[in-house]
């Protein structure tokens, strides 16, 4: 790999606060962080990776802060934290065997699909909210919610931009409660995906350690600015202006590559 020029760390350090920071107030900072390391001269795969280990902290900040909430869900959490894990796990592999050029082809494919999720994001909490409403929950449909949670979570090991988001469905479908105890799970959860993925590249994968150093910093930074901001900066006004950057990334990957 090219040595980074000053604007390079410029633009991995913007990367990670921004990434912290609107990961803080509404989600989605993979969208802008992944685009603007490859801007910065990282391979794709490279970035991806980098990008997966230097955000771990922000999974594990979200998982503590909502942990009073999974009181009394031991039992989902032995469900599904080893189904999480296993998918990362799978989802790194597959990134890793993935060769540069295909992924670069699929990129922007899967920068759409991040976009759409961060879309969907308000739609699917009132959809939540009104099935909570509704009570049927069984252990048996705990069960058969693992297999859909397993493929959202090999998505979060090979790409994860919208995670969560996809996660939370997953959730809603197969369980009945409120929507801050699914939230809290769903942090668990994501957590689990990313740490899983994370250790994976550190023993098998490529990472720009001095991006990632940066990064890690910035991106807590990032996200202490944006707990200071939350409550100053509607969060739906600024899930949209990802939704549309992530639109517009996606369209000039397609017309000029990645």
């Amino acid at each position: 790999m090219a040595a980074l020029t000053e604007v390079d760390w410029l633009l991995v350090g913007g990367a990670a606060v921004a990434a912290g920071a609107v990961n803080a107030l509404a989600g989605g900072g993979t969208l802008i962080s992944f685009p603007l390391l490859t801007a910065a001269g990282i391979p794709p795969v490279i970035a991806n990776v980098t990008n997966t280990v230097a955000l771990c902290p922000g999974y594990l900040a979200a998982a503590l802060a909502q942990s009073r909430d999974l009181a009394g869900q031991g039992g989902r959490l032995a469900l599904y934290l080893p189904i999480g894990t296993l998918g990362g796990l799978a989802g790194g592999y597959l990134l890793l065997h993935t060769t540069e050029q295909t992924f670069r082809t699929v990129v922007p494919y899967l920068i759409l699909l991040a976009s759409g999720l961060l879309a969907i994001q308000e739609p699917l909490r009132g959809w939540l909210l009104r099935r909570a409403r509704l009570s049927r929950q069984t252990r048996a449909l705990e069960i058969l919610g693992t297999l859909p949670t397993f493929l959202a979570s090999i998505y979060g090991g090979y790409f994860g931009a919208g995670v969560s988001v996809v996660v939370l469905a997953m959730l809603g479908l197969a369980l009945d409660d409120s929507l801050t105890r699914l939230n809290a799970l769903k942090q668990g959860i994501s957590f689990s995906i990313n740490v899983a993925a994370a250790v994976f590249f550190c023993l098998f994968g490529t990472i720009h350690w001095p991006a990632f150093w940066v990064m890690a910093v910035g991106a807590l930074v990032g996200g202490a600015l944006g707990g200071q901001l939350a409550g100053r900066i509607p969060a739906a006004a600024l899930r949209w202006l990802v939704v549309a950057f992530g639109l517009v990334i996606a369209v000039v990957y397609f017309i000029r590559g990645l």
